[in-house]
């Protein structure tokens, strides 16, 4: 009843605003006719009706939107009972730091010509209000598949670029590669989600290059808005260091860029009081009082899993860590503003079918969170937690309550106490409360006889029932969480792209 009302309200809005959907065909299989303009009117009707809520609505100073990628529903279920058994609680009745936001609502991650979306897509409509294709980072469907000449004038504006022409301080933080899909559609277009280096342009795609197309980390340190982003961390340094210049962590590794750019030092010489780090320690050292502008690479690639981090050498920042110091150097603005966070490697564990991995990155990004809403005023700021998709992970079986969430499924007796053995299955073996639809972990002949010391072991991967070499995303509905201003617009079954006219009204651009 609830959805034929808001589809009634979203055509009754239409209808008395005589807004009428281009009438150019569609290259994609849809049942109506629609480009830019056909997102753009539907996330404006929805913020109207939002607006018409009996709340008032306020002007934010600040935005902090934190993504985990892939952080579909059954990945909060999980990472949530993880939380609490690590604290030897049973886990079922633990709440993630946002869990506890006042307002919540599903976000349709779809994409122009998907079902089930990847980060390129999502990760846009999130950033700039404009459903988009697949692959494709800040530019509109008219622009088309790895074409480049299509680019040029369907760039997408994002809102992190309005953010800088109307004099708010910028940052992105990502436990990715900083060229990746997410933080990339924070600052940058591209009709293909894998330029993010010349290197990959010429490899691909070398009339592009010889076209004039810009690569992603081009297109950060070349950053025209504003007076550019003030904090950029993540990974991804191979992207942004030569082809001859050797990696300062790991001598056997090199930087890939072609055209004997070091943007490293360009970002140093670019701005004042800047600074570019690449460890622990340097970033430990950086003062955001003293600090303009701070560019952080930890890794050539992705930066390390959550588990893992403790064993880097040269030591890398947690995700709160990143997240407490670009809340320091962006305050420093009396205009405000706008931070993008994204737990990235939610998505990786996943697609490797490690659920543990996944499950602890998400545990961190609820830190990063907690840290977050202590550090600002919520009578002034904005915080969003949301993902651009979800993946395959179920949470199946009858497990007695504080059964270990990773662990192999145990039943409850009749009597009411849970079982001492595991339950078996079919072909009378054990199997566990979490599995992926398809994925790396699909037994190769015969199922294994599972015991619990094989399934908690933190490199396991969860069995899958269709064989895959990596793990897929899921097509359902992800969460938005929201507190602090106009946290209240965010109500029901929401269009991925609404979360982007959510946040400009807040911040009245």
């Amino acid at each position: 009843m609830r959805i034929k009302l808001l589809c009634s309200l979203v055509l009754n809005c239409v209808l008395a605003t005589g807004i009428a959907y281009p009438q150019q065909k569609s290259v994609y299989p849809v049942k109506r006719n629609e480009d830019a303009s056909t997102w753009r009117n539907d996330g404006r009707a929805a913020l109207e009706r939002a607006r018409n809520r009996r709340f008032k609505r306020k002007k934010a100073k600040n935005i902090i939107l934190f993504v985990g990628d892939g952080m579909g529903i059954s990945t909060l279920t999980a990472a949530r009972i993880l939380e609490g058994q690590l604290r030897g609680e049973s886990g079922e009745e633990n709440t993630l730091s946002f869990e506890n936001f006042p307002f919540s609502a599903l976000s349709r991650t779809y994409s122009v010509n998907q079902q089930i979306a990847d980060s390129a897509p999502t990760m846009s409509a999130i950033m700039t209000g404009v459903k988009t294709f697949e692959g494709a980072i800040s530019v509109t469907q008219n622009a088309k598949p790895d074409d480049y000449r299509t680019a040029a004038g369907n760039e997408a504006e994002t809102l992190l670029e309005l953010a800088e022409m109307n004099g708010r301080s910028t940052g992105v933080i990502s436990t990715a590669r900083l060229t990746h899909a997410t933080p990339a559609a924070c600052y940058s277009h591209s009709v293909k989600r894998g330029w993010e280096n010349d290197a990959a342009i010429l490899g691909e795609a070398p009339e592009a290059h010889k076209g004039g197309v810009r690569d992603i980390a081009r297109q950060l340190i070349e950053f025209k808005y504003g007076n550019g982003l003030e904090v950029a961390m993540g990974g991804g340094r191979y992207s942004f260091l030569p082809e001859t210049t050797v990696d300062p962590e790991y001598a056997s590794r090199m930087g890939v860029r072609k055209d004997g750019r070091d943007l490293t030092k360009e970002w140093e010489s670019r701005y004042s009081n800047s600074e570019y780090v690449w460890n622990k320690a340097q970033f430990d050292a950086v003062n955001p009082l003293e600090t303009d502008h701070l560019l952080g690479l930890f890794e050539p690639s992705h930066m390390k899993y959550e588990h893992d981090r403790a064993r880097d050498s040269a030591g890398e920042p947690s995700l709160t860590e990143m997240t407490v110091k670009a809340i320091d150097l962006l305050s420093k603005n009396k205009r405000g503003f706008l931070l993008v966070v994204e737990a990235g490697r939610i998505d990786h564990a996943h697609h490797s079918g490690n659920a543990y991995r996944a499950l602890t990155d998400t545990i961190e990004l609820s830190n990063a969170v907690r840290a977050a809403s202590g550090k600002v005023d919520l009578k002034k700021t904005m915080i969003v937690v949301t993902a651009d998709h979800s993946h395959t992970l179920t949470i199946g079986g009858y497990s007695a309550r504080g059964n270990n969430i990773l662990g192999l499924v145990r039943d409850v007796a009749a009597s009411g106490i849970p079982e001492t053995e595991p339950a078996l299955a079919k072909d009378g073996k054990p199997y566990t409360t979490l599995g992926y639809s398809n994925g790396p972990g699909y037994p190769a002949g015969e199922r294994p006889d599972l015991e619990n010391s094989v399934v908690l072991d933190p490199d396991y991967r969860q069995e899958a029932t269709v064989p895959l070499g990596s793990e897929t995303h899921a097509g359902e509905d992800v969460a938005i969480f929201a507190d602090g201003v106009n946290a209240w617009m965010f109500s029901g079954s929401m269009e991925q792209n609404w979360i982007y006219y959510i946040m400009r009204d807040a911040f009245r651009f």
